[in-house]
């Protein structure tokens, strides 16, 4: 048995009842529930369609994601995510680099490196060269006054931790952000790579060794060994290509507003929704949210 959920943006929330009852009725699908008016709606297969894609494809023009996944096991027992362009609305070394005054070179090395273009570990060394002299104290400004939380983040860490799951936060960004949105967010972990600071100022150098694609993968088998749960049991998600690893181990792999060649290998995808996405496709309505 298939659960096949349509949502959309919910600060725009266009999800029409032709819709859903049109793919309903042309795909056999169950009885329509809906998740939240306008905004979300699932409906039970029993197979998956043949031409999911082709259907996800003409949604996506109307603004519309979809997902079709088996129904056994879809609520997770833990959330392993992301941080840069997913928890939060920015990269945070292209922050720093704006202060620093080479924001451009930067950026175009990471958008490089997201897309798979690059190898994670020298494009890392690489941008946080270009860092090096800046002062410390530039990083809680930029806490303060740049970065900003993915809208649902909120709502997905409180409603998952209330139904007893636990939450990862794993980036291949640096310790210094990832601890304040860690707390911020209610995330139980995090990892990240370590900024070096001598004397007030960054050396230009990352602590050894640097957590790229693998240690992402590396944390979901030893987190979820540690909690005596499967991988099955995760949901991952991401928006780079050092998530890859990650997204396609975990039980529910969520590319979320990903880089096209990190999209095309999953098959969650999610580009109009927000993180309150990932618990409509675990079968949640809005009225069970927390922390809204």
């Amino acid at each position: 048995m298939y659960i096949a959920t349509l949502l959309t943006n919910p600060e725009n929330p266009s999800l029409s009842r032709e819709t859903v009852e049109s793919l309903r009725n042309a795909w056999g699908g169950g009885d329509a529930i809906w998740l939240a008016v306008g905004e979300a709606a699932e409906f039970a297969l029993g197979e998956k369609p043949s031409n999911l894609w082709d259907v996800w494809e003409s949604l996506q023009s109307i603004g519309v994601d979809l997902v079709v996944q088996p129904r056994e096991g879809r609520v997770k027992k833990m959330l392993l995510a992301d941080m840069d362009s997913t928890m939060i609305q920015q990269e945070c070394i292209d922050e720093l680099a704006d202060e620093a005054g080479v924001g451009p070179r930067v950026a175009d090395i990471t958008a490089r490196a997201m897309n798979g273009e690059l190898d994670f570990d020298g494009a890392l060394r690489e941008r946080v060269g270009l860092l090096k002299g800046l002062e410390a104290s530039v990083i809680d400004r930029v806490l303060e006054t740049r970065i900003t939380f993915m809208p649902g983040g909120r709502a997905l860490l409180a409603t998952m931790k209330d139904a007893g799951a636990f939450a990862a936060l794993v980036s291949g960004g640096f310790t210094a952000f990832t601890s304040k949105v860690a707390s911020e967010l209610g995330f139980d972990e995090n990892r990240a790579n370590t900024l070096i600071v001598k004397d007030g100022v960054l050396t230009g150098e990352v602590g050894t060794p640097i957590l790229g694609r693998q240690a992402k993968v590396d944390a979901l088998e030893q987190i979820t060994a540690r909690l005596g749960i499967s991988e099955a049991d995760v949901m991952a998600v991401g928006d780079g290509a050092n998530d890859l690893g990650m997204l396609g181990r975990a039980g529910s792999g969520v590319a979320l507003h990903a880089k096209p060649s990190v999209a095309a290998e999953c098959d969650i995808r999610i580009n109009r929704g927000d993180l309150t996405a990932l618990l409509y496709i675990q079968g949640y309505s809005k009225d069970e949210f927390k922390g809204v």
